[in-house]
């Protein structure tokens, strides 16, 4: 008998269970024997040995449930040379013959140094609501984000309407503009800022200015908790470079993955204020923060993560470890996690940004 853990680590997002249930029942349908058990809270419980059993009956009616079964955390065991040791020391006692890792660049990296560092069994399939892991067209639990944040927004267009008010919606991201992107462009923002494109606060009060010239007489403007703005009262994440462009700051808060830790609210907040000091019109703000990971999945994360999911384990029957499944154009596939991730911590991380075409495309609406 084959046993094989499953963990999904960092924030949740919807289509975990997805993923899940399709591991689980993908492997007990297989001839071959497997034992399926689920680590709960990622990364701390392989380090503290914290199992649970699963079986198909335990996972058949998940699929429509958002977060985790499994429970998660944002657990960096490469911050302690012990947390290593008694992580592949419980992997080795659990005697595993597969590990499954569901979660974003973070949970990631550590999935695939246990496997390059010790030999580790490990799988990884990417997760996150900002759809910014390197080498998969898309991640599940991004386009859920999207239609949670635009229904918040058609909520809200309604009393900004009714108190002709400019309303300054934050949403997360904050290395890539995905989500406030797209849920820019489908809530009909009359302006989108996101981390790829540094602007001025001046641009952003610009077009406000220009849409109440055309006679509308209120504003959406949807900013990313990342963006690139220069000119608003926070502390200094991004500053001028030596190129005349804009940067993030050296002397930002950092987590143990070494991502800027952000105060929810805080970009949106000053942005507001700068909208209704630079216009005069009334500025309210919002942050959606968690909501963005809550709800239950969309059909498509449903559908994907269910796809994810038995792309790894069909993964683990064909023994292809150290891989990540990734979506590529309409295929689900298998390709090496090496190249996906950061070789070592001390690099500087790397991300799948918002294309300029996407840009291009927001700015046909505004500018």
């Amino acid at each position: 008998m084959k046993k094989v853990a499953i963990l999904t680590g960092g924030g949740d997002a919807p289509g975990l269970n997805a993923v899940i249930r399709a591991v689980v029942i993908r492997l007990a349908r297989e001839k071959k024997d497997y034992q399926l058990i689920g680590v709960v809270d990622g990364w701390a419980g392989l380090r503290d040995n914290v199992t649970m059993p699963l079986d198909p009956n335990k996972v058949d009616e998940i699929l429509h449930e958002g977060g985790t079964i499994l429970g998660t955390s944002r657990t960096n065991l490469y911050k302690n040379p012990d947390d290593v040791k008694k992580a592949v020391d419980v992997y080795k006692k659990l005697e595993l013959h597969a590990l499954v890792a569901i979660g974003g660049d973070d949970t990631l990296e550590i999935g695939y140094y246990l496997n390059r560092d010790h030999g580790l069994n490990v799988v990884g399939v990417p997760k996150t609501i900002d759809n910014d892991v390197l080498g998969t067209d898309f991640t599940f639990g991004f386009w859920s984000s999207v239609e949670q944040a635009t229904k918040a927004i058609d909520d809200l267009r309604v009393t900004t309407m009714s108190h002709h008010r400019v309303m300054v919606v934050e949403c997360m991201g904050r290395h890539a503009g995905w989500i406030t992107a797209y849920t820019g462009l489908a809530s009909e923002a009359d302006y989108i800022a996101v981390p790829e494109k540094p602007v001025h606060i001046n641009d952003i009060a610009r077009e406000v200015k220009h849409c109440r010239s055309l006679g509308k007489l209120h504003s959406i403007v949807v900013v990313a908790e990342g963006a690139s703005i220069a000119g608003i009262e926070v502390k200094p994440r991004i500053v001028k470079n030596k190129e005349g462009g804009w940067t993030l700051s050296d002397k930002v808060e950092r987590d143990s993955f070494g991502n800027t830790v952000m105060k929810p609210g805080e970009v949106g907040e000053a942005v507001a204020a700068e909208i209704e000091k630079l216009t005069g019109f009334e500025t309210r703000a919002i942050a959606l923060g968690h909501l963005q990971r809550g709800g239950t999945p969309c059909a498509y994360d449903r559908i994907l993560g269910t796809r994810y999911g038995v792309q790894a384990a069909d993964a683990v029957i064909k023994n292809q470890f150290g891989h990540l499944v990734v979506l590529q154009g309409l295929k689900v596939e298998t390709v090496p996690m090496k190249g996906m991730v950061r070789e070592t911590q001390s690099e500087k991380k790397r991300y799948k940004y918002l294309p300029d075409s996407f840009l291009e495309l927001a700015e046909v609406f505004y500018g």
